[in-house]
């Protein structure tokens, strides 16, 4: 191809989705990546899009953005790519969050009020209604939240068909390239992005390393504070029928704002198409040892045997763990760098980047193109003390 706009260095769903809202604007879009596209931490993804785990602030603004997004998004994309193509499962299952004890009940309705103030569809329903919802729920529960809005897709299926998009607009999806760093003009801004093999000319560099970011941000100059944050992923055999929203215990939304590096589980269950069910969810920082803990996997089966019985006799086929790029503050940097001109960060949405990757692609092409946002892009702008100051410490 021509000397590309921009480069973007990360073919997972974040990458692909800035990539292609890059390519909708008319920008001649280059997607690197050091491996298969979709082949790091969005394959270790459940493929949640989710509303019902972020209190009200910047990330649920997000989010609610991003879910507005992600069906006319796909939509959109099937007309332009054909049906065959464009497949991602979209499946808007809806949520249920379950507190399983007396003291989480008056948390759980206080996260929802909240949530509802911020229009979010939160609705506190009965114990009854709940295993109505859920018949193979435990009995033992003490309060439930039904959560509408709460979606699902596959994740490695929505990152390729938005980088099918990118191919068809005349943009091109590398594999196997490994970016090294950046080259600037005499000005100091981006003159190209330095890879394995040379340079390759542009004019803008887009980080969407996900739980490498961090890394590349150093070799461009520019450090950023994003870190990974591995968690593990339970898959039973197929058992259709059995789970029919995205469940979890209330004990869900502390783990996911909390910035412990100590292990740390909570009871996430709920099916694919397919009918395996997926079983979480944990969160530990340990740099990048992918070494598999038998302990881990231990406490998430019994975490979610207490929340679904019947899942005691169901066969395991597999464990998978993932790395989630964790920033300080727990919100998304996105924007560009106010250091190097023509560098753009796209990163640090630990586990929730399928779901916000669609708003995140948008915001970025707003900014790209100078235009208003449609959420507002302060709270993760790249120079935000928690993002840059960390570094230095």
């Amino acid at each position: 191809m021509v000397h590309p706009d921009v480069v973007v260095i990360g073919a997972g769903v974040v990458g692909a989705a800035c990539a292609e809202a890059l390519s909708a604007e008319g920008l001649r879009v280059l997607v690197l990546d050091r491996g298969a596209p979709a082949s790091g931490t969005t394959a270790a993804g459940e493929g949640n899009v989710l509303v019902s785990d972020k209190e009200p602030g910047p990330e649920l603004e997000l989010a609610k953005l991003s879910r507005r997004r992600w069906p006319a998004l796909l939509a959109g994309l099937r007309e332009e790519l054909g049906k065959a193509i464009a497949e991602a499962e979209w499946d808007p299952k809806g949520g249920l969050v379950v507190a399983t004890t007396e003291d989480a009940v008056g948390p759980l309705a206080a996260f929802a009020r909240a949530q509802r103030t911020a229009g979010v569809q939160a609705d506190e329903i009965g114990t009854e209604q709940a295993a109505h919802l859920e018949p193979h729920l435990t009995k033992n529960i003490t309060a439930a939240v039904h959560y509408p809005e709460d979606a699902q897709l596959q994740p490695v299926l929505a990152a390729t068909t938005l980088l099918a998009a990118v191919r068809g607009r005349g943009g091109e999806v590398r594999s196997g390239v490994t970016a090294t760093g950046i080259v600037r003009d005499r000005a100091g801004a981006i003159a190209g992005v330095r890879v394995d093999s040379g340079v390759i000319a542009c004019g803008a560099v887009v980080n969407a390393c996900g739980p490498w970011s961090g890394e590349f941000s150093a070799r461009a100059g520019a450090p950023i504070a994003v870190l990974p944050r591995r968690g593990m992923v339970l898959v039973t055999a197929p058992l259709p029928h059995t789970v029919a929203h995205k469940v979890y215990d209330a004990d869900y939304v502390g783990a996911v704002a909390s910035g412990e590096a100590d292990l740390q589980t909570s009871t996430v269950v709920e099916s694919t198409r397919a009918g395996t069910v997926l079983i979480g969810s944990s969160r530990q920082r340990v740099g990048f040892d992918d070494t598999v803990q038998v302990t881990v996997l231990r406490e998430l089966a019994r975490k979610a045997l207490a929340l679904f019985p019947i899942l005691e006799d169901v066969q395991i086929m597999r464990a998978y763990g993932g790395f989630r790029p964790y920033a300080p503050d727990h919100l998304p940097v996105i924007g560009q760098d106010p250091r190097v001109p023509g560098l753009w960060h796209a990163t640090g949405h630990e586990g929730a980047g399928i779901g916000l990757a669609a708003g995140t692609g948008l915001l970025l092409a707003d900014l790209f193109a100078g235009r208003k946002s449609v959420v507002d892009a302060f709270p993760f702008r790249v120079d935000r003390p928690a993002v840059v100051e960390e570094v230095l410490t």
